[in-house]
């Protein structure tokens, strides 16, 4: 086996000195890296292979085709058609649905200090998902490749604040959604069993570690079994949200209405107060744009891709509303608060002898949650560092099992970091200041390209106005928290961003690799059992 993966690297790396076509079959003229298996210069350009055809617009112009070919069929690992209605409308559920609506309504009792305020925001916060996503859609369909805000940037503006966003993605987006969702994960598995005190943040942060170790385990051996793990935690995930809205229904019916009829009781929350409790708010809901990360697999994306958006977020809009209402029918609004973990104080109050069900249901949830997250983290990854934004042994996948081991190992390793030195709420805030800044740039991605790539093919197509309402909003979330209550940590993302200029130039655009970088990816080879997808074909 080691000299079989010798050779296909020997053979890879002759392959990618032909000047006239790099490693992934692209005619293109490109400097060769040291390595070989990227031949990634940074002059990709933003807009990628291109076909021409007629615009089925009306206007008798000419249009080009974004899709980039990424996944070809020809490939022996190609991304294949099999997500329908349903199951796109279950990605985006299943996706949405985790540990944020079990952790986020007491942080935004919090910061609002009003029921009915917090009330309006969840559904605030809904509406906007839903609008982003509605974008989303157009920019998906515009363009049907694999890595969703990086191939929208690579269109519009280029390489490089593509590349500053996978950067970011990689190394602080994925692993932080990651790590916080272990946390929570672990902050129920931990309670379910200390019921007089807090259990010790060192044994949460234990079992978060372990949840991790478990979580790439499954995904790293067969992509069949994570997927099957998704499936049926999500199921999980399901029945526990029907516990809690049925177990909110039934004390409305014996009317206990108290704390809903005097909902708008409380102090006014100030303007950087309410983009913070946003933030709490959006973490909830975030996952409405990870459809697009799979666009090569819908079928019929330009139909099936917006569909399964309408759907989709307004039913978890609902449950969300419906969940709210539960906790504040079996609860005040000062427990909820004092609650480290509000599902497992619900279940005590309205589930009796049968209340461990509740911290089970949503320690399955949240694990579920964390799988899907590792996957699609790895599909986003592979995507930026096939194009060569990123590290070669990122874009490699298993000889036998076909999972893309080292982007998933890189992620994981990042979120343990985090797990250990962060709690949930410093990365909900840092998290939702850093995703805003790019959800906002997707916005203005989509705007621009109205305006320079008029004759692209847009199966579906938004009214202008809905971008533009999104990215006032973003410009809100990012700016009004910077205002109000000034903190090191917003400096800190911002300065990580454009750090990543400093390897983008010598890197990607210029094409330097460092000659270690020849033995380090061969060894990781190695010891990884991984090749690039392009010799996958030698194993047949």
């Amino acid at each position: 086996m080691r000299d079989k993966i010798s050779q296909l690297f020997c053979l890879q790396k002759n392959a990618c000195k032909n000047n006239s076509t790099d490693c992934r079959g692209q005619n293109v003229s490109s400097k060769v890296t040291s390595n070989g298996s990227a031949c990634a210069n940074g002059s990709f350009g933003a807009e990628g292979p291109e076909t021409t055809e007629t615009d089925s617009s009306g206007t008798g112009g000419v249009r080009k085709s974004l899709e980039r070919n990424g996944s070809a069929t020809n490939d022996a690992i190609h991304l294949q058609r099999r997500v329908g209605l349903f199951s796109g409308v279950a990605l985006i559920v299943g996706t949405m649905i985790g540990s944020g609506i079990f952790v986020s309504p007491s942080g935004l009792l919090v910061r609002t200090g009003s029921v009915g305020v917090s009330f309006i925001i969840w559904l605030a916060c809904g509406l906007l998902s839903l609008l982003g996503a509605l974008a989303y859609a157009e920019l998906g369909t515009m363009n049907t490749s694999s890595g969703a805000e990086w191939a929208y940037f690579m269109d519009a503006f280029g390489p490089a604040p593509a590349f500053l966003f996978s950067w970011v993605s990689t190394l602080v987006l994925k692993p932080s959604q990651m790590a916080i969702i272990c946390l929570s994960f672990a902050q129920y598995a931990v309670e379910a069993f200390v019921s007089e005190c807090d259990p010790p943040m060192s044994v949460v942060k234990m079992v978060a570690l372990l949840a991790i170790v478990m979580i790439l385990f499954v995904n790293c051996y067969s992509v069949n079994l994570g997927m099957a793990v998704q499936n049926i935690f999500t199921a999980a995930k399901l029945v526990s949200v029907v516990i809690v809205i049925c177990g909110g229904a039934w004390k409305l019916i014996q009317g206990n209405t108290q704390h809903l009829s005097s909902a708008f009781n409380g102090s006014t929350p100030t303007f950087g107060a309410i983009a913070t409790a946003f933030y709490t708010g959006l973490w909830a809901y975030d996952g409405w744009n990870n459809l697009n990360y799979v666009t090569e697999e819908i079928k019929n994306p330009s139909k099936n891709l917006p569909r399964s958006i309408i759907i989709g977020i307004p039913l978890v809009t609902l449950c969300y509303t419906l969940i709210n209402i539960s906790y504040l029918a079996a609860m005040s609004p000062t427990e909820m608060i004092e609650s480290e973990a509000v599902a497992v104080t619900f279940g005590n109050r309205i589930l009796g002898v049968m209340a461990w069900l509740m911290p089970l249901s949503v320690t399955i949830s949240t694990f579920g949650s964390a799988n899907g997250t590792l996957f699609a983290a790895g599909r986003l990854c592979f995507a930026a560092s096939r194009e060569g934004h990123l590290l070669d042994i990122l874009s490699y996948v298993h000889v036998r099992r076909l999972t893309p081991a080292p982007g998933l190992i890189f992620h994981s390793l990042i979120a343990a970091a985090m797990v250990l030195y962060g709690t949930i709420d410093s990365l909900i805030d840092f998290f939702s200041f850093t995703a805003w800044i790019f959800y906002g740039g997707s916005m203005l991605a989509l705007i621009v390209m109205r305006y320079t790539k008029p004759n692209y093919p847009r199966p579906y197509k938004v009214p202008i106005i809905i971008p533009i309402v999104v990215l006032v909003i973003s410009l809100y979330l990012v700016v009004a928290p910077i205002i109000d209550t000034p903190r090191i940590e917003y400096l800190y993302a911002c300065l990580f961003i454009l750090a990543g200029l400093i390897f983008y130039i010598p890197f990607v655009k210029m094409g330097m690799t460092p000659r270690f970088m020849n033995k380090v990816t061969l060894f990781l080879q190695l010891l990884l059992e991984v090749v690039p997808t392009s010799s996958m074909a030698m194993f047949e």
